[in-house]
């Protein structure tokens, strides 16, 4: 058994994470695929949008100047030459004395550069029997056409790089022509899971065994970190078996659960260094003092969590987190909504040490939950979110404002 000799502050392991991890690299994928990823370039409009002159309303395409002085009682009558549709535009040109039976969206003919509303028009028979309408009102020209370019104009950005792509932004790059874009690579993760007490997901408890419940934590927040390609491998508590795990271990980020502190089958930290860099293990925080990281041959990163569940939530918020969201070119920052409460029960903590505190909110109160095992997992799902001590607090009193992390999205 060995102890710590020193702790790195969670501010310094940060900085070295912020100065060591940058994004990964690019590629190109199909539009329809592209929602959710993070663009690697300004992407700009192939086409304008509409790229025909359309019509805005229902009604009757027309030269407006044509229809100068139509009232009520004095309408202006222009013969029915055609119809226009979306997707069957109406065929040649129109006359000043001429309308065209228009719906939303067709394109205008030429010689028209308004729409009369269905509204202010009567349908009627003319002198020769032929269709005509009725203007009963003015319309000046432009009046309800889209002009080419009224939504988008060809060559303008659509999506400035760093943007990850809403469903909206996906859908006005198609209707530019856009078929293909660069985007950043999604990193992919992988999970290797220590302990011989462990047993698979949907098991039953049984003997000294219990059920792994970090394989599914960290790959559900890896997935929502915009990690692509997760797979969790289980790894015996032998020194041999989590070298031989880590040294094969592919993946832009390496994620061990348990195994990461100083006891004697604590063999990721020793292994790490033997394998690559052991940049920090252990941090001034609570819980998770057992973290570190480090980094194999090409600067992969590896984290080592604590296999206590809720010091590998910690851990992984605080340093892996953050670190999956840049190479994937996601903002730094914990993607938790925030709110302002005011600390109902006393908060504490002690200097240069960072706490995570799982709290329950009650209105626009706060409260602590009344914990402090790091393995008490359930103890997050009774939580509405956490507070973040920093080291240089000691906690915070009844009635203070704080900043809770919303665990729901």
């Amino acid at each position: 058994m060995r102890g710590f000799r020193e702790r790195a502050t969670v501010a310094r392991a940060l900085e070295v994470l912020e100065r060591r991890i940058q994004r990964l690299g690019d590629e190109v994928v199909p539009v329809a695929l592209s929602a959710g990823r993070v663009a690697a370039e300004h992407v700009v409009a192939r086409a304008s949008v509409p790229h025909f002159v359309r019509a805005a309303m229902d009604g009757y395409a027309l030269l407006g100047e044509a229809t100068s002085g139509a009232t009520t009682s004095a309408p202006v009558e222009l013969a029915i030459v055609g119809e226009s549709f979306p997707g069957r535009p109406h065929a040649g040109a129109i006359g000043r004395g001429e309308a065209v039976r228009i719906t939303t969206g067709a394109p205008l003919p030429e010689g028209a550069d308004a729409v009369l509303m269905a509204e202010y028009a009567e349908e009627a028979a003319g002198r020769d029997g032929a269709e005509v309408v009725r203007a009963l009102q003015p319309v000046p020209p432009g009046k309800h056409a889209a002009a080419v370019g009224e939504d988008v104009e060809a060559g303008a950005v659509v999506v400035s790089a760093g943007r990850r792509l809403r469903p909206q932004d996906v859908g006005v790059l198609a209707s530019t022509g856009v078929a293909a874009l660069r985007v950043v690579r999604r990193p992919s993760v992988r999970i290797l899971i220590t302990g011989d007490e462990l047993l698979p997901p949907g098991s039953m408890p049984a003997g000294a065994c219990i059920v792994d419940s970090n394989s599914l934590v960290l790959a559900a927040l890896a997935r929502r970190d915009g990690a692509e390609d997760v797979a969790v491998e289980y790894v015996p508590d032998r020194r041999d078996a989590v070298r031989s795990a880590l040294s094969a271990a592919a993946g832009d980020v390496v994620l061990v659960s348990g195994g990461s502190s100083v006891g004697p089958e604590d063999h990721a930290p020793l292994v790490l260094s033997e394998l690559g860099e052991l940049s920090i293990h252990g941090v001034s925080m609570r819980p998770a003092g057992p973290a570190g990281f480090g980094f194999l041959a090409g600067g992969r990163p590896v984290f080592l969590l604590p296999g206590n569940p809720v010091s590998c939530l910690c851990a992984y918020e605080f340093f892996a987190g953050p670190s999956i969201r840049v190479l994937g070119g996601l903002p730094r920052a914990w993607p938790h909504r925030r709110r302002r409460c005011v600390v109902a029960s006393k908060i504490t903590s002690e200097l240069g040490r960072v706490d995570y505190v799982r709290v329950r909110v009650d209105g626009d109160r706060v409260f602590p939950i009344a914990t402090t095992g790091a393995s008490i997992l359930s103890s997050t799902t009774r939580a509405d979110g956490v507070v973040i001590v920093q080291g240089d607090d000691e906690g915070y009193g009844e009635g203070a404002a704080v900043e809770v992390l919303l665990y729901d999205a």
